[in-house]
């Protein structure tokens, strides 16, 4: 099994690359944690997405620790990566988006997959749910995909806003629409996103999707159409983005694919904004002190 890291995005809120942010006590960064939670889990290949000039970075920082416990490759998402046909517009300078960077992954993966943000912390039972699936996924002809399921208020930052997509389920657990919420905030025991020029209440207990899924190898078939379809029908050429969330959920509506969602007790870091990093450090730090993660993890 593979794990796929998106690690190509800008980080402007937080203020600088902060996948490689040293964060943990022994200077791990979060994506340390990811790939050694999913090692535990049984994934055997980490692939960063990463951008081309940030390749020595990565390799002398993350990619000396991990390289030694664990297969790692790099590709890159650049904007001249294009399907026959199509041209970078004039003026565009931003990436694709999360659709397109993983589609820069589909020659490097063959097998089931899991994908998440180089910039989150999902912790263990993330990972190990999205093993589970992995391993026990039949072929019957129709696409099985699924994606972990996190609490609403285990994902929220006390220092601003959050962008999340606000999960709706079947009886089976099975998702129907993802709703992206862009603007949710704690107001004091109250959880809202802003609609218009006001806010609307959300229960602390949605499911959330924090862009962590897994897949078959299938899927890049199908995000390739896709993406052709939206370079052609695009409204907004130089900002307009591709994201991959958008992708699964018209495959979901076309009957093309089940998503299951595995909700995770999980309690989510992440360094949306500079001033969230002490948190999640102290957080780190408590977790090698109960055992959860050992004094350093690669030693």
């Amino acid at each position: 099994m593979t794990l796929v890291i998106l690690a190509a995005g800008m980080g402007s809120r937080y203020g600088g690359l902060k996948q490689i942010d040293p964060i943990g006590p022994g200077g791990e960064f979060i994506v340390d944690y990811s790939v050694y939670d999913a090692l535990q889990a049984g994934f055997d290949r980490v692939v960063f997405i990463i951008k081309k000039e940030n390749l020595d970075l990565f390799r002398d920082t993350a990619g000396k620790r991990i390289e030694p416990h664990i297969r790692v490759e790099y590709v890159f998402q650049q904007l001249e990566d294009l399907p026959d046909g199509f041209s970078v517009p004039e003026g565009r300078v931003k990436p694709w988006g999360t659709g397109h960077a993983l589609l820069c992954a589909a020659g490097a993966v063959d097998d089931g997959f899991a994908v998440i943000n180089a910039d989150d912390f999902y912790g263990r039972d993330s990972f190990d749910k999205l093993a589970g699936f992995l391993r026990e996924a039949g072929e019957d002809g129709r696409e099985h995909y699924a994606m972990a399921g996190f609490r609403l208020a285990n994902t929220l930052t006390d220092n601003g806003t959050v962008s999340r997509g606000v999960c709706e389920t079947d009886g089976a657990g099975y998702l129907t629409r993802v709703t992206e919420r862009t603007k949710i905030r704690r107001n004091g025991a109250r959880v809202q996103y802003a609609e218009g020029d006001g806010w609307v209440d959300l229960p602390a207990e949605a499911t959330v999707s924090m862009n962590c899924w897994a897949f078959p190898p299938t899927l890049f078939g199908h995000l390739k159409d896709k993406f052709k379809a939206f370079l052609a029908t695009n409204a907004d050429p130089v900002k307009g983005e591709f994201f991959l969330p958008f992708a699964v959920q018209d495959l979901i509506d076309e009957g093309v694919c089940d998503v299951k969602v595995l909700a995770t007790t999980a309690q989510w870091y992440g360094v949306t904004y500079h001033e969230d990093r002490e948190g999640v450090v102290l957080a780190l730090k408590a977790m090698h002190e109960n055992g959860t993660y050992p004094p350093s993890l690669w030693q």
